[in-house]
Order: C-alpha cells, then sequence, then structure tokens
C-alpha cells in the first residue's frame, strides 16, 4: 500500500459507503455523483492493493481488509475531529457536534433536556438518532454516535453509565375497565386478558417478562405491535391492556386509565452511555454537564435521578 496516494477524501467516502452500505446513499448524503464515489472506492482500492467491499444481501459490507482499513480511517477521522470540537471549546464550548442515539421510548422525555440545551447553545449542532434496541446497540457496537441512551444499559465493559431520570413501568388500561376502581388489583387477575407487547429485545418488555417471572405468572394471548404509541392507542381503542412507561403517557389521558396492580410500577431509569474506550468530544461533554447542572429545571422532580456527576467525574480517567 501506498500510504502517499491516501487522502481524507478518499478514506471519508469510503467510510460514507461503509455507514451507508451502499454507493448511491453514500453519494447522496456526501452530495456527489454515484460515478464520483465509485471513482473514490475504485482509487482506494488500487491504492490498498486489496478488494475493500463486497455484497452481502443487497448491502455492501468490508472485507477482512476492508474492516482494517475502516478502523484505522475512523481513528484518523476521529482525531481531526477531536481538533476541531477542541477548536470549539476554546471559543467557550458554544459550538460543536454531538450525536446521540436513543431507543424509541426515551423520545418521550429527552427533548424536555434537549429544548433548553439549543436554546443555551444554538449553534451546537445535535443529531438524534432514534430506534428500537436492537438498533441502538448496533450503533453503540459501530462507535456510531457520541452519548446512547438506554433504560436498561450494555452489559459490556467499555460501557460506562449514569443515571437521570426515573422511568416507572405502569399498567394501562381502557377508561371504563372494570377493575379501574379497585384500590389494589393483583396481577393474577389481569392474566386472562389480552396484553400488548413490545418486539422482543424491548427493554420494556423484557422487565416485564422478568418480573412475571418471579412472581411465577404466565401471560395469557398477546398482540405485537412496533410503537409504544400503538401500543397506547390500542389500549385506548380496548384491544388489550399493556405495561408501558409512565412517560409515554399523555399529561392529561382521558381514554386510558392507570391500573394499581400490586407490586407496579416497576422501577426503571433512563441512562446516558458512554464509550471507555472513544474519547467523548467537547460538546457530549458540555451536554452531559448541562443535565446534570439543570435535570431540575427540565422535568417533575418526582422523576429525577440525578447521577451524572458520578459520570462525568469517571469520564476523567477514561482514555
Amino acid at each position: 500500500m501506498n500510504i502517499r496516494h491516501l487522502t481524507f477524501r478518499l478514506l471519508q467516502v469510503y467510510v460514507a459507503v461503509v455507514h451507508a452500505g451502499s454507493v448511491s446513499e453514500a453519494a447522496r448524503r456526501l452530495h456527489l455523483t454515484q460515478p464520483t464515489v465509485s471513482q473514490q472506492l475504485r482509487r482506494l482500492a488500487e491504492t490498498v492493493g486489496e478488494p475493500l467491499l463486497e455484497s452481502r444481501q443487497g448491502r455492501l459490507v468490508p472485507t477482512e481488509a476492508g474492516g482494517e482499513l475502516y478502523r484505522a480511517s475512523r481513528e484518523v477521522l476521529g482525531r481531526f475531529d477531536d481538533v476541531e470540537d477542541y477548536l470549539a471549546s476554546l471559543r467557550g464550548g458554544a459550538r460543536g457536534r454531538c450525536s446521540i442515539a436513543l431507543v424509541n421510548t426515551a423520545q418521550y422525555v429527552l427533548p424536555r433536556l434537549l429544548g433548553p440545551y439549543s436554546r443555551a447553545f444554538p449553534e451546537v449542532d445535535v443529531t438524534l438518532h432514534i430506534g428500537n434496541r436492537r438498533q441502538v446497540l448496533t450503533r453503540f457496537e459501530r462507535q456510531d454516535d457520541d452519548l446512547y441512551v438506554f433504560s436498561h444499559p450494555p452489559s459490556l465493559a467499555h460501557a460506562r453509565a449514569g443515571r437521570f431520570l426515573r422511568n416507572p413501568l405502569v399498567a394501562v388500561a381502557p377508561q371504563g375497565h372494570p377493575l379501574a376502581g379497585r384500590d389494589q388489583v393483583a396481577m393474577s387477575e389481569l392474566l386472562g386478558e389480552r396484553f400488548l407487547l413490545r418486539e422482543p429485545g424491548s427493554a420494556t418488555r423484557m422487565l416485564f417478562e422478568s418480573w412475571l417471572q418471579e412472581q411465577g405468572l404466565t401471560l395469557g394471548p398477546t398482540l405485537q405491535m412496533a410503537s409504544n404509541e400503538a401500543i397506547r392507542v390500542g389500549v385506548a381503542s380496548g384491544m388489550g391492556l399493556a405495561v408501558l412507561s409512565e412517560h409515554v403517557l399523555p399529561p392529561e389521558h382521558p381514554d386510558l386509565v392507570i391500573l394499581p396492580v400490586a407490586g407496579l410500577p416497576l422501577e426503571s431509569h433512563w441512562q446516558f452511555i458512554v464509550r471507555r474506550d472513544r474519547r467523548l468530544p467537547h460538546a457530549a461533554l458540555g451536554l452531559l454537564r448541562f443535565a446534570e447542572g439543570h435535570l431540575d429545571e427540565c422535568v417533575e422532580s418526582r422523576f429525577l435521578c440525578n447521577e451524572l456527576a458520578g459520570l462525568l467525574a469517571g469520564l476523567g480517567s477514561d482514555p
């Protein structure tokens, strides 16, 4: 490989193609033509002297040599991103970029923090990527983002977590449900009714099923739905019951009622996750510091669980 023939632009194009999985999508994201991207890929492959990409199930993925080049490219480009972020920090931290990946349910809570943060730092470019738990875990493994928001963080040595918000899980039923007026309801009384559930792997579903197992209980009929919003509408329409994050419910929900089920709400927490093996950009650190200092101004006090000071202190010992 002739390193003298490598350029930052070639590496940027290659990383973009790996992320996009196709030349056409990479060209769209880079605002280039497809022939230009294809030509850059050919130049890079000729410089390296090995095939860099192969097609699997209609998606371009790195070969063994390509994977090694991808990791090196991310490291090189990332270091210059760090330089750019450092220069932004010299201007008082008022500029920079921060990419956040969050699981679906967190979209109901994180804007309460990001709204005040964006008003305080309007020139910080915050990008959100929302997906289910599996999708966000994939982004975490690929190091696609700076911050991640889970209710149950990945059990990995290179993950560092800091709780910032309670995420109580409650049982909801349509308004007028016969058990709604009771002081307390046993979960066993609900097992004959249909429950609406998220996909397997959803943190809410995992926590609920784990709790049922501890109680020696098994659900009856179930129906899997693609989103919390769909479940909420389904419950209101009488399709069944559900266990949802209380944050999913609007402040006024006349079509829904929270059932007083013994043992509920299940206690869960929203957590910011960072990777130990990746230097956190200044903009992301600034957002965490803002959250640590202003959470009580952004969310109801009953939901507060601000442990971000410990996360920020620990970041000082990471690479």
